[in-house]
């Protein structure tokens, strides 16, 4: 991958058109040389892994004696080096030599390596080893060879994934000004209790201050009665 973002240069983002998508870092290097093999420019070619997330897997636990042994096999390795240098130089150089450089090579890593714990052990009393994953793995291609690299992979070539947006709706009026907008997903507010209506009030209590009283209705006059016993008519009365 490091030759790949050399060749590609810094400044340059874009990686082109997804084509495929696989769950592992194999199967996507498998599709990037049948691509290669299609006669795909590899220049066009990009492995963009996405939702990347870092594994630290714990390997042991840290101690003095740990730290040494470590120490003793790097410093075994590294006094193997110089001991072929050494006889390298000196052809005729005793048994006891070549095995004092080795010694000296495991003393050095064993105290360079305890020098090491003694300064971390503080914070971290554990060896691990981190790894950096992604879910998913898409392989791009560029525009000028979207279409070679998809006769290649055949129609099992994952497209571009579209993410659609919810629906707006149109018949919704726009908020008027001063009304609040409830916003979604928000628990709506409460409707406030309403006051209790006033009962009517009883023929016995006095007018509220500034109530209007309606004025009295004056009872009809009955008729007089004539001689006769029938009540008498308004053009009786007015002949009399």
């Amino acid at each position: 991958m490091s030759m790949f973002a050399g060749s590609m240069g810094a400044g340059r983002d874009e990686v082109g058109e997804k084509v495929a998508s696989f769950p592992t870092y194999e199967k996507a290097q498998k599709a990037v040389s049948s691509l290669i093999a299609g006669e795909v420019p590899a220049r066009d070619i990009a492995i963009v892994g996405s939702g990347l997330r870092s594994i630290e897997r714990i390997t042991g636990r840290l101690g003095y004696a740990t730290a040494a042994r470590s120490g003793a096999l790097n410093g075994l390795m590294l006094g193997l080096l110089f001991a072929f240098i050494f006889v390298l130089g000196t052809p005729t150089v005793e048994i006891s030599a070549f095995i004092g450089v080795l010694l000296v090579g495991m003393a050095l890593g064993m105290l360079l390596s305890l020098g090491t714990y003694s300064i971390v052990r503080r914070r971290r009393d554990f060896a691990s080893v981190m790894q950096v994953t992604a879910d998913h793995y898409d392989v791009c291609v560029a525009a000028a060879s979207l279409t070679k690299a998809r006769d290649v992979l055949g129609p099992a070539a994952a497209a571009r994934t579209v993410v659609a947006r919810p629906a707006t709706p149109t018949d919704a009026a726009p908020p008027q000004y001063g009304e609040r907008v409830q916003t979604p997903g928000a628990p709506a507010p409460a409707v406030p209790p309403r006051p209790p209506v006033p009962s009517r009030l009883a023929d016995d209590e006095p007018p509220r201050y500034g109530e209007r009283i309606a004025p009295p209705v004056a009872p009809a006059a009955d008729p007089e009665p004539s001689s006769d016993g029938a009540p008498k008519s308004d053009a009786q009365r007015d002949d009399r």
